[in-house]
């Protein structure tokens, strides 16, 4: 039985329905390219219009072919396509390829076309590729079956990279770039808008081709991610490194949200956030791509969990790299941009100057080790290679060649080839324009790069990258949907025992008894219902983030009840109609006596009558003034594309200005958690930074990993602690935020 691998990449018969006969036409390439190519399978043109296309039989329809082909690339106009994949499913051809556009970008008239898509897919087990998709392309098999003019060519050898795309015009650029810096590919496919089969899945389909080593992303969208997971996990297991370009780092692509969390993590930050989780290295430059996949294939992501988490980005200690080069200024251009990277650039030991002084080779200790001109001679430039590559200060080596590369390559990179197979990786970059240079490094197995940009983009994204982590998100012994129900009967026992804390005379609690007339107001603009904080923060509770002691008081009450804590005291509307309290002047801090706290409820219910006129303010929250050593800030929001993500940032009304945070896929484990906090500028300060008194680090990375918890439920689909005070033995969450679907 054929396989969806062969199907797609090695089928023994195609069918090309909409064949034209014009080969100067998009929908008259796959034939020509077919036999330019030398595809040894049957091909059947299928035009009903014609006895013959470009010299060859044309079939009238599939119904008239002597068997089944397994793939059909299909290139006529939408409805017929649609007529067409019907057609093949009928028939039982595995999968079929749509070129045609016109559906999920055409409004409710492409919804209809995508529906019946899937509809013919799910009754007739037929898979598709698209629609908008340029093809799918396997230069082993020869099975061109694209209408991408790139394609127009003769000489077309086969490699070991595959190359999936969005972007269906990409395929043929990566082809073309790839083929003039001597990378080849063993498959290439644009996936299209992806209706049926996704990017991940088909990936995933080609895990088992032993001619294939690694893959090349081109991404503009994170459609199907859990699908992409998947695949990105399952290729970490063989050994099989991705690398990736993705569209969107601008900040107009920034989600708005009821939290911070949601405006701290925007659409491009989620994606880097879900890449780096499935141990996908991600570049800023469309050359880190096409140049980045053999420095990945030398340079291993450190296993997970990381073996001395919280010293650097992405895990255990930040890695190093030793920059030796004939040519200072051309150095500089690569060593300032991994720098500000975060990418440690270091300068000899002393043992390892010493090393140099005994083979002749002056050099300065610096970041740079330069050793000039001198450098294009063979046995100095072997010479400090052997010595960079054995001394234990360095995990990556990487040479910066001058003009001597473009003059005399056998003399400049031949040091470096033949340095090649080295224990640690090495990497080369040309300055001068030197094809035959880069030519001999690639042949070598050393991954090379023509331009600064790209070396000091590829080597960041290889450097950060880390293994994937498997998530757990099932509920402990039964379905997903009852944590929430648990944690609700939890929650309401433990408002209830709350509620004989209140000196109030006013009619029930309206936590329990005004559900429905809540309902109606506290939901937010985007949907699902917002939590007040006396139920946020008994919820959170729950998951184990201690919370400051709280009372909840009648808004209407006049004279000052004795208090379980002592003065002062932060006083804050309680209400699940306003998210954010202090925008509208919900807040008073510092309450120091009784009737200070009378003043504060009539000030706070004046500030919330002026800024929300028609907000039911029934009641106020009454918490002891928390201090401690500094702020953090924990999110959890359920992403539309990437899932359940969890958040530690700089805390306070100040977080959205400073951005300071690091972001991950929920849930977490405690070194998931400590990495995060160490990447978060402003919480090292409370790691003693200079002299200064500790944070309970270890209690915050605790409190991020049981908020990453809620990632076992999908009732709960946004939540944050703002602030969470860090003390030197422990945290208090003193405000909470929840968001119910």
């Amino acid at each position: 039985m054929t396989t969806l691998r062969e199907a797609l990449f090695a089928p023994k018969a195609v069918a090309i329905v909409g064949q034209s006969n014009d080969a100067t036409k998009t929908a008259g390439r796959p034939l020509k390219f077919l036999r330019q190519m030398g595809y040894a399978g049957r091909v059947y043109p299928i035009n009903p219009g014609r006895e013959t296309v470009l010299g060859e039989r044309a079939w009238p329809s599939l119904a008239a072919l002597p068997e089944t082909p397994d793939h059909a690339y299909i290139v006529t106009p939408t409805e017929a396509a649609i007529e067409a994949v019907a057609e093949c499913g009928q028939r039982g051809v595995k999968a079929a390829t749509v070129l045609a556009d016109g559906f999920t970008e055409a409004g409710e008239v492409g919804d209809r076309r995508v529906a019946k898509l899937r509809a013919i897919c799910a009754a007739t087990g037929i898979r598709v590729v698209g629609p908008s998709s340029l093809g799918i392309v396997d230069l082993r098999s020869r099975a061109m079956l694209t209408a991408n003019a790139a394609f127009d060519e003769r000489e077309l050898p086969a490699g070991h990279i595959f190359a999936a795309s969005h972007s269906g015009s990409m395929i043929g650029a990566l082809l073309s770039r790839g083929k003039a810096r001597g990378l080849h590919f063993a498959g290439l496919v644009s996936v299209g808008n992806e209706i049926d089969l996704s990017l991940g899945e088909i990936c995933q389909a080609t895990l088992d081709d032993p001619g294939i080593d690694g893959y090349m992303l081109f991404l503009e969208t994170m459609r199907h991610a859990e699908t992409l997971r998947r695949f990105a996990l399952a290729a970490h297991q063989q050994g099989k490194p991705i690398i990736a370009y993705k569209l969107g780092r601008s900040e107009a692509a920034r989600e708005l949200a009821v939290t911070h969390t949601g405006a701290l993590a925007g659409e491009d930050d989620v994606a880097d956030a879900f890449l780096a989780d499935c141990g996908i290295a991600r570049v800023d430059t469309l050359d880190g791509l096409i140049e980045g996949l053999p420095l990945l294939r030398r340079l291993p992501p450190p296993p997970y969990p990381p073996p001395q988490a919280g010293e650097g980005k992405g895990g255990g200690r930040r890695a190093t790299v030793g920059v030796v080069t004939t040519t200072g200024g051309g150095a500089t251009m690569v060593v300032d941009p991994l720098s500000s990277r975060g990418i440690a650039i270091e300068r000899p030991s002393d043992a390892t100057l010493a090393r140099f002084k005994a083979a002749g080779i002056e050099v300065k200790p610096a970041r740079i080790i330069d050793v000039t001109l001198a450098g294009a001679r063979y046995d100095v430039m072997k010479a400090a290679l052997d010595i960079l590559t054995t001394a234990p200060e360095y995990d990556v080596i990487l040479a910066v060649i001058g003009s001597s590369a473009r003059f005399h390559p056998e003399l400049a990179v031949k040091p470096i080839v033949d340095s090649a197979s080295a224990t640690k990786p090495l990497v080369a970059c040309l300055v001068p324009d030197a094809p035959e240079a880069l030519a001999m490094l690639s042949e070598a197995g050393v991954p090379n790069f023509r331009t600064p940009e790209a070396c000091a983009d590829a080597m960041a994204a290889a450097l950060r990258r880390r293994a994937p982590r498997s998530l757990d998100r099932s509920w402990p012994g039964s379905s997903s949907q009852v944590g929430f129900t648990r944690l609700a009967q939890s929650n309401s026992a433990q408002l209830g025992q709350a509620q004989v804390a209140i000196p109030s005379t006013a009619s029930e609690h309206h936590i329990h008894q005004d559900v429905d007339a809540r309902d109606k107001h506290g939901h937010d603009e985007r949907g699902g219902r917002l939590l007040d904080e006396l139920e946020a923060g008994a919820l959170l509770e729950l998951l184990g983030v201690p919370r400051a002691p709280t009372l909840a008081l009648d808004a209407g009450i006049a004279q000052a009840p004795v208090l379980p804590f002592a003065y002062p005291v932060a006083v804050k509307a309680l209400t699940a109609e306003i998210a954010h309290k202090t925008e509208v002047g919900g807040v008073v801090l510092g309450v120091a006596d009784g009737i200070a706290l009378i003043t504060a409820i009539a000030q706070i219910k004046a500030n919330v009558a002026q800024h929300r006129p028609g907000t039911r303010l029934q009641q106020v929250l009454v918490q002891p003034m928390i201090a401690g050593l500094g702020e953090a800030l924990i999110g959890y929001r359920v992403d539309s594309a990437a899932g359940p993500l969890v958040m530690v940032a700089t805390g306070g009304i100040l977080a959205e200005l400073y951005r300071d945070r690091s972001l991950r896929l929920a849930p977490v484990d405690l070194a998931t958690a400590r990495d995060m906090i160490a990447e978060v500028r402003a919480l090292q300060a409370l790691a003693g930074f200079r002299g200064r008194p500790k944070g309970d680090l270890d209690a915050l990375a605790n409190a991020i990993v049981a908020l990453s918890q809620l990632a076992k439920d999908p009732s709960v689909v946004e939540a944050e602690i703002n602030p969470l005070i860090v003390r030197s033995d422990g945290v208090i969450a003193v405000d909470a935020l929840v968001k119910r679907a």
